[in-house]
């Protein structure tokens, strides 16, 4: 029997669709931004100079091109130069340094007509020069404040070369792990992700733009970038509305809520339809229905991109399609550039819909004081004292140590003993670029990003004292590479040694964008490796350096303990040390989830449940042949959403509610006591997820509604409560109207996804127990 349907009227909740059965647009467009900034001062001061703009000149502050660095330093040509003086460039992208900027802002605005400044922008990912963990690896952290830090030191630093706004966060959802971009976002959940997303914002952006040490966010890419068909970059995704707006959208409306100045296109097509050119996305959802009032710049060439696409038939009709759309700023490709004059002339477009662009991008670029004082960004004093300072890498180095995700650990093998000897093996074990990942385009000093980044070897060595290392490199990691050269000095190694400890997984190049991959095994012949050592009979420690979940159950099986640290930046090295040897507890928990085999993905813990579910029994019983597993592997994963380890251990009470039934309007209060019955102090990360049982639409078998960071000492408990609310039980209903539902619903709490205690509540809409 379907549910009662009860409309509760939710406006602004998650994605700010309204619950009638179609979007009602016209109340939705509130504005939410918290930019600190006098409206009627910042408009007269926009009307008078747009006023005084000739059409080129307005074209011109739609146009972004990207500055040329080669190993030495910044290069510009004479037309390059040109474009800058003739007033037909409003940004610039890949140009920092305080002294560079200032050279470039010089050529804008005393060499131009009107003196419109610049504002430049960079990929800022995970740190500017002091190199924080990968995204993904900062969201194993679960810590919104350490991400939030890893934000504020970023903007910090990148503001003061000049600097002022970054290409980030990407809150793109992401479940296959054959995506290398799964690397820059927040995992597979849409409420870690959304409380990630306005983590990042509030960091970068601060409390008020025009303060020195901050940076204009950009929230990216919209939308659904990170379920392309076959986990290939770039490729094409289709899904239902329903799916778009309950997983995909929400993260981007956090941001929003969060204040961000400005979103970005995405690469690939939805629906049939290329994200560049979509109005649906752009002028109804961002703008009508979400009221967004920053700008929207589109991503690398992607205006150029529908014409390969097939949607446009050429640049010029590309170029209106995505002014029609919404799209206020074209990256690199120069179509605005060249062809929005001819378009507007034809009547393609119209001078109000320039203007509005316009409009945006003056706003902002007046938000950070630009207008006051072009150069303020460009102090080199400033960058002297800032740029990789001893505060700024201790920060780094607490972020990494915290995004670490303790995935096994059998016997005690970890923490490791400061004393006797230690084989320290592996392609990543010694190597100081990995340590960045990818996306740290000026990490490490840009000049000296080869010495910068502490290795692993340097870290143990700095962290354990007189622990004797023998150190051998043992093997490649690239793509195919069978050389086992090496392995002989490993063995030596291992043999002479009390522990052996693995440092593998993928090159720094390996992960981030355009690195797709068929297989997610160890990269060439270190598995192998792994496994001859194995017939050591020593205990085996396997630290993982990578981008993605990574197929391993071989290499999990032969080890006696696994650490993942992801690629864990400028520090990473160190703050490695401090975990192994126990000077750190580990406290991550996974983002995302590791397959056993790469048949299963996408594989994610709120899955639906199908009509014929494998419950209990096991994947091999003949007796349950026709139940929707596989016949060669258990449906479940190797390590669930939410998994991670401690040196200490903790144990919950049975799950406690202050009321059974839940009326409209109303909310129920989960509790739970938590007691580190283990012998170190340490911190846990409590995890609140609901269940709907029934539904006009079938809802997943989990779903993350809130967390909670604590630390105990040994022996202390706590107890930790959550609130759950009416609105945090609504979704896109069967006739795509946003609400709740009466009925029954299962609450969990525990220590990852696949490890809860249960309780159940009644949803009703007088507040009396209901059936249906």
């Amino acid at each position: 029997m379907n549910k009662t349907l009860t409309m509760l009227a939710l406006a602004g909740v998650m994605v700010g669709c309204s619950p009638n059965k179609s979007a009602d647009k016209s109340n939705t467009a509130v504005s939410t931004m918290i930019w600190k900034d006098n409206k009627a001062e910042m408009d007269k001061f926009i009307d008078d100079l747009m006023g005084n703009m000739t059409i080129e000149e307005k074209i011109g502050q739609m146009t972004q091109l990207t500055s040329g660095w080669d190993v030495t330093g910044p290069t510009i040509n004479e037309n390059f130069e040109q474009l800058v003086k003739s007033g037909r460039v409003g940004s610039f992208l890949n140009a920092f340094s305080a002294a560079y900027t200032k050279k470039l802002q010089k050529m804008a605005v005393e060499e131009t007509r009107l003196g419109i400044p610049l504002i430049f922008g960079h990929d800022v990912i995970h740190g500017h020069q002091t190199i924080f963990p990968i995204s993904l690896g900062e969201s194993a952290s679960w810590d919104l404040d350490a991400i939030k830090t890893s934000a504020r030191v970023a903007a910090t630093e990148a503001s003061a070369q000049g600097i002022h706004w970054t290409f980030a966060p990407m809150v793109d959802i992401a479940r296959d792990p054959r995506w290398g971009r799964i690397s820059e976002g927040a995992g597979e959940d849409v409420y870690l992700g959304s409380r990630i997303a306005e983590a990042r914002v509030k960091g970068f952006q601060g409390d008020n733009l025009k303060d020195l040490n901050t940076i204009v966010a950009c929230a990216k890419h919209f939308a659904a970038y990170g379920q392309a068909q076959a986990g290939r970059d770039y490729h094409t995704t289709n899904m239902s509305d329903r799916e778009l707006r309950d997983v995909y959208l929400p993260p981007f409306k956090a941001a929003i809520d969060a204040g961000v100045g400005t979103f970005m296109t995405a690469f690939n097509e939805l629906n049939g339809v290329p994200a560049t050119g979509n109005e649906y996305l752009f002028d109804e959802i961002l703008r009508k229905e979400w009221g967004f009032e920053g700008f929207v710049v589109t991503d690398y060439t992607a205006i150029n991109e529908l014409v390969p696409h097939g949607y446009a038939k050429d640049e010029k009709q590309a170029g209106e399609l995505a002014l029609n759309a919404g799209v206020d700023m074209d990256m690199v490709g120069r179509v605005y550039d060249q062809n929005l004059k001819t378009s507007l002339e034809e009547g393609k477009v119209n001078e109000q819909q320039i203007d509005l662009a316009v409009r945006r991008i003056l706003e902002m670029k007046y938000r950070l004081g630009l207008f006051e004082d072009p150069y303020r960004y460009s102090d080199e004093e400033r960058e002297k004292k800032t740029i990789l300072s001893k505060e700024h890498r201790d920060a780094a180095r607490d972020v990494a140590r915290k995004s670490m995700v303790l995935l096994k650990n059998e016997s005690e093998t970890l923490p490791l003993k400061k004393t006797g000897s230690i084989a320290l093996i592996g392609p990543l074990a010694d190597s100081r670029p990995d340590m960045h990942g990818s996306w740290a385009s000026a990490g490490g000093g840009w000049k000296n990003r080869t010495t910068v980044p502490v290795s692993l070897k340097e870290g143990i060595e700095n962290v354990a004292g007189n622990v004797k290392i023998n150190y051998a490199k043992g093997c490649g990691y690239g793509l195919g590479e069978t050389d086992k050269s090496g392995f002989a000095a490993a063995i030596k190694a291992a043999k002479q040694s009390d522990v052996i400890v693995l440092a593998m997984g993928e090159a720094q190049e390996q992960t981030g964008e355009a690195t797709s991959r068929t297989e997610i095994t160890l990269p060439g012949v270190q598995s192998e490796l792994l496994l001859e050592l194995k017939k050591l009979n020593k205990p085996m420690v396997l630290v993982l350096m990578n981008g993605r979940p990574l197929e391993m159950e071989k290499e999990n099986e032969a080890v006696d303990a696994v650490l993942e640290t992801w690629f864990a930046g400028t520090e990473g090295g160190n703050a490695i040390a401090d975990v192994l040897f126990g000077d750190h507890n580990p406290s991550g928990k996974l983002p995302v989830t590791f397959p056993r085999k790469l048949g299963q993905v996408p594989i994610y813990y709120n899955m639906k449940n199908t009509g014929r579910p494998l419950g209990l029994q096991g994947h091999n019983d003949p007796a349950n042949k026709y139940r929707s597993k596989y016949m060669d592997a258990p449906n479940t994963p190797l390590y669930a959403f939410g998994h991670g380890l401690s040196y200490t251990t903790f144990e919950y009470s049975d799950v406690r509610l202050d009321k059974t039934t839940l009326g409209m309007n109303d909310k129920i209060t989960v509790s739970v006591e938590v007691t580190n019955s283990g012998k170190y102090d340490g911190a846990e990360v409590v995890q609140l997820y609901v269940r709907d049982l029934v539904g006009s639409v079938t809802r997943p078998v989990k779903e993350l509604k809130g967390f909670e960071k604590i630390f105990l000492k040994k022996g202390e408990t706590k107890t930790v409560t959550f609130e759950i609310k009416t609105e945090d039980l609504a979704f896109h209903r069967k006739d795509m109207s946003y609400g709740v539902e009466e009925g029954d619903f299962q609450v969990f709490v525990g220590t990852s996804s696949d490890n809860v205690k249960e309780s159940s509540f009644k949803l009703t809409q007088s507040g009396a127990i209901a059936r249906r």
